[in-house]
């Protein structure tokens, strides 16, 4: 039990969240310092380098001409698809691979070797095949997403005590009630590890189909940017992409913490 007077879990988490915070605005603001600095020192032409100013100034238009937003919807949506596709199918063969060792053999150099190609590689044929519409890039972002959530779903089933297992198998548990109370509980913190991967990855994939071939979304913006030599619009879409990329890891942060509570209960025991 804990002792009185002593800090609990959950105000050591909430100290450690208010520190991590904090940390973070102030990596953003000696970013943006070193950035200025280096803007003042070198003096660059705006089409080389912009300064925060001139950055900010463009985020500002492109915000309120809606412009921003509606390539960012776009390109968020797509995101959101592949991540939901591609983690669903990758825990789902995951578990069946678990359960076969025979199938896993079977399909492990297929799953090397589509992972030896990069994305880069063959986005252009995905664009060709399937159009430069949102399905090629769902596609990719699902691709991408796809081979770490299905390696962090085999590692966390295997790292399931066995004699919990048999334990199961004493109470005469179902497969699906060994799924529900066993498998599930024991191999969740593994899988959202790699869904945190995933999240960011599947940002990778998103903007890497738009700049293969699209006509809208944050990868178009850049291809937009460039072909003007806006590189103030250049970045303003690059910065988006990251607090993109850093909310969907927040989110699957959260996720994690509400999922996996009954872990920071017991600690408090």
């Amino acid at each position: 039990m804990k002792q009185q007077g002593m800090p609990t879990t959950k105000d050591q988490l909430q100290r450690l969240t208010s520190q991590r915070w904090v940390m973070v605005a102030l990596a953003l603001l000696f970013g943006v310092a070193l950035w200025q600095l280096l803007w003042m020192l070198l003096r660059l032409p705006a089409f080389i380098l912009p300064s925060p100013a001139m950055v900010w100034q463009k985020f500002l238009v492109t915000l309120s001409n809606g412009l921003l937003w509606r390539h960012l919807s776009y390109t968020l949506l797509e995101v959101i698809l592949g991540l939901i596709i591609g983690s669903s199918l990758a825990a789902l063969l995951g578990y069946f691979l678990s359960k076969s060792p025979w199938l896993e053999n079977f399909a492990s150099p297929y799953l090397v070797a589509s992972q030896s190609v990069p994305v880069v590689a063959i986005a252009p044929l995905l664009v060709i095949w399937f159009g430069p519409g949102m399905f090629s890039k769902v596609l990719i972002c699902s691709l991408t997403v796809f081979f770490p959530v299905l390696i962090n779903t085999l590692v966390g089933l295997r790292e399931v005590p066995q004699d919990l297992r048999e334990l199961m198998r004493s109470l005469r548990a179902t497969p699906a009630q060994t799924l529900r109370y066993l498998e599930l509980p024991a191999s969740l913190p593994v899988f959202l590890g790699g869904l945190r991967v995933g999240a960011t990855l599947s940002v990778i994939g998103a903007i890497v189909g738009e700049l293969v071939g699209s006509d809208r979304g944050l990868g178009f913006l850049i291809n937009v940017g460039r072909g003007q030599y806006d590189t103030a619009l250049v970045f303003v879409a690059v910065i988006t992409l990251m607090a993109l990329a850093a909310a969907l890891y927040g989110l699957i942060l959260l996720l994690e913490s509400r999922l996996l509570a009954w872990q920071t209960w017991r600690k408090t025991i």
